[in-house]
């Protein structure tokens, strides 16, 4: 089998390069992907709330696609009815302390151009009025929450009812043979262009073509819990911390869901595979390495070094839950249950400095492009995102 664009992975940045090539009169375009549907894991796995730009670095290619990708993706929902929930989010804060960096994510959110507002107590209560915040919150107006299962399957079959474009699920990248061929678990497929979107695998992906050998992956585990049904009113949109703006992690929230369910989380505690969704599902021969890393880090990186010390408590209830209550009024134990929704978060770090990578990565090499560390808001972006990879590095 011959494609002129190959595209390793079948999430949300695979399917929209993918959308955006079709959208340039590209054909003959193919994507694999070895599990047996897209978005089976970071692209379906989210809380799919759209976020607005608050939280990057006006210079960084997350502030530059988040508040675009966030415009598209709820134009695309609309054409295609899908259900978008445009109710906002307050970021509170928990200590006096946090009110400075509350005020930087107000300073940046506005030079990313996204709707923002900082709140006083009595105005929060009438958005949300559970939250609770130490004198000022930060409201974002165009924050909202979607369906991801349901974005990532009209994609799919956006690309196959073109009929120029082939998506091969059950299909596994295995390696590199030559400069234009790969071999999969279903034989080879040559290409013209190579485009490796793979996620969670997209360091060895990379590594097989000799790229990005100074960047290696680690997982970290989301967990969420969930509030009764007779609780759910607690919450009407999102209620997120002030996070700690040196790590890419935004802290346990609640969210509303398009179905009514209000999940509280993601945790970011080290995970030992690329798929360790349960206690010791998911792990294969590479854990060791990857715990060798996390005890590297450990010891090198103060930063990530107090992210496993504090994040892998959450493990416990009483943690996850002492956590939480700092956020909103009145929650009891007993309103907050277990629920079967995980994911993993696939960190890149520069593993010669010991630093994770706080941004998308891009690199190309001759006829390959490898989308490195395509993490939250990785979702949000993606369709403004997949214009730049296509015209910068597709393309050019």
């Amino acid at each position: 089998m011959k494609a002129d664009f190959l595209i390793c992975g079948g999430g949300i940045v695979g399917l929209t390069i993918a959308r955006e090539l079709l959208k340039r009169g590209i054909e003959n375009i193919v994507v694999i992907e070895k599990e047996g549907n897209v978005g089976m894991h970071a692209s379906g796995r989210n809380s799919g709330v759209l976020h607005a730009g608050i939280y990057y670095t006006p210079d960084s290619l997350k502030a530059r696609f988040c508040l675009r990708g966030n415009f598209m993706m709820k134009e695309y929902c609309r054409e295609k009815g899908i259900k978008v929930m445009e109710t906002g989010k307050v970021i509170v804060a928990r200590e006096e302390s946090e009110i400075d960096t509350l005020k930087e994510l107000y300073n940046r959110a506005t030079q990313n151009g996204a709707k923002v507002e900082m709140i006083d107590e009595r105005q929060l209560e009438e958005i949300e009025p559970y939250a609770k915040t130490s004198r000022l919150a930060l409201y974002s107006y165009y924050t909202a929450v979607t369906d991801p299962v349901a974005i990532n399957e009209s994609l799919r079959n956006d690309l196959i009812s073109s009929g120029k474009a082939t998506v091969m699920t059950g299909t596994k990248f295995q390696s590199l043979k030559g400069s234009n061929t790969v071999l999969t678990d279903r034989g080879e497929i040559g290409f013209k262009i190579f485009i490796n979107a793979a996620g969670a695998y997209s360091d060895r992906v990379a590594h097989e073509f000799g790229v990005g050998s100074d960047y290696r992956m680690i997982p970290f585990k989301g967990i969420y819990r969930k509030l009764r049904k007779e609780r759910s009113s607690m919450v009407n949109g999102n209620i997120y911390p002030v996070p700690d703006i040196r790590n890419p992690f935004l802290g346990i929230h609640f969210t509303k869901g398009i179905n009514g369910d209000v999940y509280l989380g993601p945790t970011a505690i080290p995970a030992f595979g690329r798929e360790n969704y349960g206690i010791v599902g998911g792990l294969d021969r590479e854990a060791f390495s990857i715990l060798m890393r996390d005890v590297l880090l450990f010891f090198k990186n103060p930063k990530f070094s107090e992210v496993a010390k504090t994040e892998t408590k959450k493990y416990c209830f009483k943690s996850f839950f002492e956590d939480s209550r700092k956020l909103v009024k009145d929650l009891k134990p007993e309103d907050v249950i277990p629920c079967d929704k995980v994911g993993i978060r696939p960190q890149l770090v520069d593993w010669k400095n010991k630093e994770l990578i706080m941004d998308f990565k891009i690199i190309k090499d001759g006829n390959s492009v490898h989308v490195l560390n395509a993490i939250s808001p990785a979702f949000t972006s993606s369709m403004s995102f997949a214009e730049f990879v296509v015209s910068e590095y597709v393309m050019n």
